[in-house]
């Protein structure tokens, strides 16, 4: 039996420098071609039968400043969702327990805020540490952080910060006006230089173009160091929302299937050792989507009935797609 251990002869160097005509050309494959290509540089780096599971939990909902069109927790949408206050540590413990339970192996938690305040920052060192001291992963998404602040987080052993570039630099003002592309790419080198690891990723099917997703994948796979995880959503399209209410009836609203698989395929190539999530959009994907993603180089998911404040898939319909497929958790 052929091993299935990460073909380490055969790994390509890794680059930085990515034109965006290489990565269009990427895009423009024959499709079979493309995720074969994917597959290979997948096999290389990590093991094909294996997925990362990662558990998400909103630690503070709603009541958000920032207008992203797509969000269901920006104060400026009509979507139903209440603002809350940041949860008791102990709760966050509590949920952080049971999803180790059930075979998490990264536990991510987001709060609604353009930024934490400085008030906020002790409870959330202290989540940090008590998450980490049941041999989770951590993973925080807090909005914008100033230096002082991933240094903070980095001495509490926080693990990955994760804030999203979105989409390419082009169509990010179209989703977002409140703070600029250059603030993200901001937060991603305090988090950098303070020693913690990234996770940045963005959204599909907001109504890009191709042109767009190819300007996605150029602005992550030119980092000065690539994420160590890019999640790759598809649009959940929420009523009240600027993105929900302008593209719920249109086609715009799904990205074509093969569309996604082709983004999945194109940042497993530029970006060969990073984890590349399947993360919102994915309850309503066939599985066998999703085993086209996991073909052409996603090896991570995020498990559980809800993610923040939208539905996924659920940890019985993950095990059922797992048995299906033959892959297993990532020990």
């Amino acid at each position: 039996m052929a091993s299935l251990e990460p073909q380490e002869r055969a790994a390509p160097a890794i680059r930085t420098d990515w034109t965006r005509e290489e990565i269009a050309s990427l895009f423009d494959l024959p499709f079979t071609e493309l995720v074969f290509r994917a597959a290979g540089i997948h096999r290389a780096h990590h093991r094909p039968d294996e997925v990362q599971l990662c558990t998400l939990l909103s630690i503070k909902t709603g009541g958000c400043p920032e207008d992203c069109g797509y969000c269901s927790q920006s104060v400026h949408a009509d979507s139903g969702v209440e603002a809350t206050k940041l949860m008791d540590v102990r709760a966050v413990l509590q949920s952080a327990a049971r999803a180790r339970d059930a075979g998490s192996q990264r536990f991510c938690m987001g709060a609604a805020w353009r930024n934490p305040k400085d008030r906020d920052m002790p409870a959330i060192v202290e989540i940090v540490k008590g998450v980490r001291a049941m041999g989770l992963e951590t993973c925080m998404t807090l909005g914008m952080l100033t230096r002082d602040q991933a240094d903070q987080l980095a001495e509490a052993g926080l693990d990955y910060y994760n804030h999203n570039i979105d989409s390419s630099p082009e169509y990010y003002e179209r989703a977002i006006t409140t703070r600029s592309f250059e603030d993200r790419l901001e937060t991603l080198a305090h988090v950098r230089e303070a020693g913690i690891a990234v996770c940045s990723g963005g959204i599909v099917g907001m109504g890009e173009t191709r042109d767009d997703r190819v300007g996605f994948v150029h602005a992550l796979a030119t980092l000065p160091r690539h994420p160590e995880s890019v999640p790759v959503n598809a649009l959940v399209p929420v009523k009240g929302t600027v993105l929900g209410d302008m593209l719920a009836d249109t086609p715009l609203a799904q990205i074509d299937d093969i569309e996604f698989v082709r983004t999945v395929a194109a940042a497993r190539i530029t970006m060969p050792e990073s984890m590349v999530r399947l993360s919102a959009g994915r309850e309503s994907m066939a599985d066998t989507v999703q085993a086209l993603c996991f073909l052409a180089g996603a090896n991570s998911i995020f498990t559980g009935d809800t993610l923040l404040t939208a539905p996924n898939a659920g940890d019985d319909a993950d095990t059922a797609l797992f048995g299906k497929l033959g892959l297993k958790p990532q020990t």
